[in-house]
């Protein structure tokens, strides 16, 4: 059984898992490969390959020698090979990058091909040395010397660790960006603060593309059987993807800047022959209808849907997971979070789309479903992708997800600062007028406000710190909508020739305005609600007579219509500035020109969603 380690980051819970040299072990002998079982080898192939090796010849390790550990090896007489029993790396002298298998128990098979660039964006076109520097039990590290086509040297190390599903690279001489090799329709970038940037290829008419450099890029590969994802440390620079095709489009290429800084490139899959991942058109006619996918879920997880819009974006849902006994459905936490319970209706209430049937989950035996919403406020048209984030408590050990490979290739304190994890919790305060009504209403209803004036006293300053508290949140969300707007004034006027990209993303942050001049008579302010409180206290408190609790359920009445609809606009504006954020994303897809304005809202949208209330719906 493989050790695991529990650790603590702001109160979060995090699962670190140790590999074993049980996984990956082939159970058919005629299918064992370079690697099986999962422990860490390097050979030397002795002849060179002029072309990717097979199966079969992975398989039979013809002519290979083993390098024993801890000898290291200054020449090869052959081609290089790395394996872990999960992935294994070949560098062929005949080739331009390491080309990285996926060791699925069925036998290998190519997924990703990983080429150095130089500064002056040349590929490395062909091995010029290769050499072993790391052979331990832990991790094995090739050292690998390109030339390019007009004679340049670049290089990197390429480092394996014991187990794990990622490759590490670091750059040598004049590398500049990795080129990862992954042919792909959906590329996808994870947002833990909003909604996920998907990226369909068959979108975008433009050869290359940007997309925000947020550490992680997902290809999602080989029709469902694998996921290529890479992790950076640099942020500075944007991921570029390069684009090939006519009708059937693809990603062909990202490309990722070193910056000085380590890369790491994993491969998501299962030791089996199920899916990883899963897509699903969505058409008109399927809002409201249940949709079953040809697909099961290869692995208990934290599974992200993501789904298409009418407008183009995605909105991001949890699938839930169905409880054994039938008797309603789990929604995995996030980050750390508890644990929400539905019932078998799935039936939920958020402040934007009102009662609504989750639409995405697994049964107990985990066959995927979806039910696109029917409402006005949020319609889904288009691909539906879902893929595994997190973990859950049935997570198998040798399964992985996303946040696996984010947490063991980037370490702990890194992924603190990405996921920002302070800023992820959302903050409760005071009683919500809803609570209020009903505590105050249970006492009058028995007439104990004599004995429980304190109480009642209590209740009021609580729902006053409720209302002070969303109040507060729509006042930040305001503020950002004028300062940013303020912000994109100044950049059409510098930039006229985004004229066109600036009003489109204007037109966003104005809704912020709009969903307040919509509610301003309803929502009152804190000061209002304070003088109702003192009202109360004069005329109701102390109030004995057979009117007092028609009196309390006016109060509570008209309390609760500022409570309802502050609650409703300030998840209105969440999603506004969700909805920017995510625009400003695919904005870079778009219209390279305006990367310094979407880098910009990015930042200020991720500050302004920090430390959500509670009400909002930060999560569905």
């Amino acid at each position: 059984m493989r050790p695991v380690q529990i650790i603590h980051l702001a109160g979060f819970l995090f699962l670190f898992i140790h590999p074993s040299n049980e996984v990956g072990a082939a159970e058919d002998g005629q299918n064992r490969v370079a690697g099986s079982p999962a422990t860490l080898a390097v050979w030397d192939t002795g002849q060179t390959l002029k072309g990717p090796y097979s199966m079969s010849e992975l398989t039979a390790k013809s002519g290979w020698s083993q390098i024993s550990t801890p000898e290291i090896s200054a020449a090869f007489k052959g081609d290089a090979v790395i394996s872990n029993g999960r992935i294994l790396g070949v560098l062929r002298k005949h080739g331009y990058g390491m080309e990285l298998y996926s060791l699925k128990s069925y036998g290998p098979a190519i997924k990703l091909n990983l080429q150095l660039l130089s500064s002056s964006s040349q590929g490395a076109d062909h091995l010029d040395q290769v050499t072993l520097v790391e052979n331990t039990k832990g991790a094995a590290c090739l050292e690998a010397t390109y030339k390019t086509i007009i004679g340049e040297t670049v290089a990197a190390k390429f480092r394996l660790k014991r187990g794990e599903v990622s490759v590490q690279v670091e750059p040598g001489a004049s590398a500049d960006r990795l080129r990862v090799r992954c042919r792909s329709r959906f590329v996808v970038l994870p947002d833990f603060f909003a909604d996920d940037i998907v990226v369909d290829a068959r979108t975008i008419p433009a050869k290359t593309a940007e997309l925000p450099s947020d550490n992680f890029v997902l290809h999602l590969a080989d029709n469902g059987g694998c996921i290529g994802m890479c992790v950076f440390e640099n942020r500075q620079q944007d991921v570029k993807i390069a684009l090939e095709g006519t009708a059937a489009r693809t990603v062909a290429a990202s490309e990722v800047p070193f910056e000085g800084k380590k890369v790491w490139v994993a491969i998501l899959d299962c030791l089996d022959s199920r899916l990883v991942w899963h897509a699903r058109e969505l058409k008109p006619t399927d809002t409201g209808e249940i949709v079953t996918l040809d697909w099961k879920m290869p692995f208990a997880a934290q599974w992200r849907c993501d789904f298409t819009k009418a407008t183009g974006l995605t909105d991001s849902w949890e699938m839930l997971l169905q409880q054994e006994n039938g008797n309603g459905f789990i929604k995995p936490s996030w980050l750390g979070a508890e644990q929400d319970h539905l019932g078998s209706d799935r039936l939920r209430w958020n402040t934007v789309l009102g009662r609504y049937p989750y639409p995405c989950w697994f049964d107990h035996e985990g066959r995927g479903y979806l039910q696109p919403l029917k409402t006005r406020v949020l319609q889904f048209q288009g691909p539906a992708v879902a893929y595994p984030i997190g973990r859950v408590k049935q997570t198998p050990l040798d399964a992985y997800t996303v946040m696996d490979v984010m947490r063991n290739t980037l370490g702990v304190g890194p992924c603190e600062y990405i996921l920002d994890l302070e800023g992820q919790k959302s903050e409760y305060r005071g009683r919500a007028t809803c609570s209020v009504r009903d505590e105050l209403g249970a006492i009058y209803e028995k007439n104990r406000q004599k004995e429980e004036r304190a109480r009642v006293d209590k209740i009021l300053e609580e729902g006053l710190t409720f209302v002070k508290h969303i109040r507060g949140r729509i006042t930040r969300y305001v503020e950002f909508g004028h300062k940013m707007r303020d912000y994109l004034a100044g950049q059409k006027k510098a930039h006229p020739e985004l004229a066109d990209v600036v009003n489109d993303l204007d037109q966003i942050a104005a809704e912020i305005d709009k969903r307040v001049a919509a509610r301003s008579d309803k929502i009152q302010t804190p000061a209002h609600v304070a003088a109702m409180n003192e009202e109360f206290r004069k005329n109701v408190r102390d109030d004995y007579s057979a009117d007092a609790l028609d009196k309390c359920k006016q109060y509570t009445h008209d309390l609760v219509v500022i409570g309802d609809n502050q609650d409703e606009l300030s998840g209105e504006c969440r999603w506004v500035v969700k909805t920017l954020r995510q625009k400003a994303g695919l904005l870079l897809a778009q219209e390279p020109r305006a990367a310094a304005v979407a880098t910009e809202i990015r930042a200020r949208t991720q500050e302004t969603l920090r430390f959500p209330a509670n009400h909002e719906g930060a999560h569905h």
